[in-house]
Order: C-alpha cells, then structure tokens, then sequence
C-alpha cells in the first residue's frame, strides 16, 4: 500500500501524534477546535473521506456509519472506551477493523469523583459562593453552617469496577476510607448491592448504562441507602432515577450528590437539583483532560501501527473481522 492518508477528527496530542504522522500523511481536523464545534453525520464524513482520500480514519463523535463503511479504509479508530459512534456491524461486514480506547480516561474521571465528593462534603460551592457575594458573615458563622465529617475512615462503596472504578479506589484509600464494590463481573468485588447500600457512607456510580442498570438506582435502592450518605455519579445519569434522587436529598434522607452527567446534558434552571445547597452538578467534564488526549493517541497509534505492520490490533472491537471466532 503506498502511504495512506489519515483524517483525524479525534483530539489527539502528544509523542503519538507525531509518530502518525511518520506512518501517514495526516490531515488533522479536531471537533473540539472549532467554534461551534464541528461533528459530522456519516454523509458529511463520508464526503471529507472522499475529499482527502483518507484511506484510516479516527474520530470520536462523527457518525461512522452507512456511506463512510461504503469507503475503502483500512482502519477507523474510535478515541472511545465504547465505540458507539462506529456501526461495528456495518464495519465488520465492510473488512474494517475497528479499534478504539478503552480505559483511556480512567485517571480523569477518578480525579473528578474525588472532586465532587470533596466539594460535595465540605461545602466547597457554597462556601465559595459566600466568599464572592460578601456574605461570610450573616445569620450564622462559616464554622456554624460548614461543619461537617470528615471522609477519612468513612466506607465509600463503588458501583462497578471497571478501569474507572479501579482507579477510583486507590484514590479513595489514599485518603483514608473503606472501599467496598458491587459488580457482578468482577471477582474481586464482594459486596452484593444491597450489602453495599447498607454498609457505604459515600455511593459512587461506575457502571455502563445497560438493560439491566437503566435507573438502577430507584427511590427504593436510594431509601436503602445509609442516612446522610452521598451520592456521586460520574459516569451516565441513566444509572439514575432523577426524580427518586431529589425526593432523597430534599427529604433529607441523603446527605448530598455530586453529579456530572444530566440527562440531555443541561437541566433547565428552575429544575429541583439547581436549588440544593448539597448538591454539585458538573457539566460532563470527566474525561476533559489534556492527558486523556495523550491517552487516547497512544492507543489508537499503536493499533494503527500494529494494522499497518500487517498486524493484529490489541485493541480491536471487532476481533471476529480476523477469524469468526476472534483468533487468528
């Protein structure tokens, strides 16, 4: 194969990059650069496709599907853990190898977990927001309304123990807490749910939303839950019932909630989560983060380096392109 093309749409950074661009002639367009940001259907990709010639292609949001798997591509790369945007499918029946990022974001997301139970717990925002307004000082003293627990020796008990969970619970140790987990795909995870809604002070989401998870966490589950307890969530607010999460928190029953995902991502401004002092709402940030970019470039590279060479990806959705029953 002469030197392909490879259109980039993703956000990709670091030493990888350049290593691309060694394999490939790259003409690199990421959607976050653009005001407003730019992410395609599949016949605008499939256009940029045919209008570059890209014979690999890595994006992150674009539609992957229909037209663009009618091109002659060697490789898509998804910068995902899943890679919902890529028709597998449609890419296997077409010969291409998708591959993608799992775990990419891990040390991200954690980070944040750990950020919202902080700000959550110590009255981070609305400590913040006294000092902004001029309003220390009032009806009753910072020490008055800002007392709270400490989260050393508390049981925080994680939902899922993926690669977010993982990094999650070293986190959380580091700073003195019991860690528990409910997955029942995890043999190391030994604690039923129910076990772990009685046992955790602090509740952190790190599953994938599936059948089997949709709301979850339902008024009963946040009623078995310990007194005070918090509730954090930064994975997908489908884990959740919204409604049954605010009729825990304003009854009092639940101590707070950090959250970084809404559903349909805004919540209007009159809406009930807006009006709690316990509660920290971030907008979907978890994985927004220069070193995930880095993360993300490292794995798709290695793989497209790996296909180049005539090899088997490490990371490939769908292995059964290779042989039906995913060996070679």
């Amino acid at each position: 194969m002469d030197r392909p093309v490879a259109l980039v749409t993703a956000p990709l950074r670091g030493g990888a990059l350049d290593e691309l661009r060694d394999l490939a002639d790259v003409v690199f367009d990421p959607w976050i650069d653009h005001q407003p940001i730019r992410i395609d259907g599949p016949d605008e990709l499939a256009a940029r496709v045919d209008e570059t010639g890209a014979r690999i292609l890595v994006c992150e949001a674009d539609a992957c599907t229909g037209p663009v798997l009618e091109r002659d591509l060697v490789v898509i790369g998804s910068t995902r853990g899943d890679p919902t945007n890529v028709d597998l499918p449609g890419a296997t029946a077409a010969g291409i190898p998708v591959i993608h990022a799992p775990g990419r974001n891990a040390d991200a997301v954690a980070e944040l977990t750990v950020a919202l139970l902080l700000a959550v717990t110590r009255h981070i925002v609305p400590g913040d927001r006294d000092m902004r307004a001029g309003t220390v000082f009032r009806e009753t003293l910072p020490y008055q309304r800002y007392r709270a627990w400490q989260i050393a020796g508390r049981t925080a008990g994680l939902i899922g123990l993926g690669a977010v969970g993982r990094a999650t619970t070293w986190r959380l140790e580091g700073l003195g807490m019991e860690v528990i987990a409910s997955d029942p795909f995890a043999d190391d995870a030994t604690h039923s749910l129910d076990e772990l809604l009685a046992a955790a002070d602090v509740v952190s989401m790190h599953a994938a939303v599936t059948p089997d998870t949709l709301a979850m966490m339902d008024a009963d589950r946040f009623a078995a839950m310990r007194e005070g307890a918090v509730y954090l969530n930064s994975a997908r607010a489908g884990l959740h019932d919204t409604d049954a999460l605010v009729a825990a928190l304003t009854s009092g029953h639940l101590g707070g909630a950090g959250l970084d995902h809404v559903d349909g991502e805004v919540l209007p401004t009159d809406h009930p989560l807006t009006t709690l002092d316990n509660v920290v709402l971030t907008p979907h940030i978890g994985g927004a983060t220069y070193d995930v970019e880095v993360n993300q470039a490292r794995m798709i590279v290695d793989d497209i380096a790996r296909i180049l060479r005539g090899e088997r990806p490490e990371r490939c959705a769908n292995p059964e392109i290779y042989e039906p029953d995913g060996e070679e």
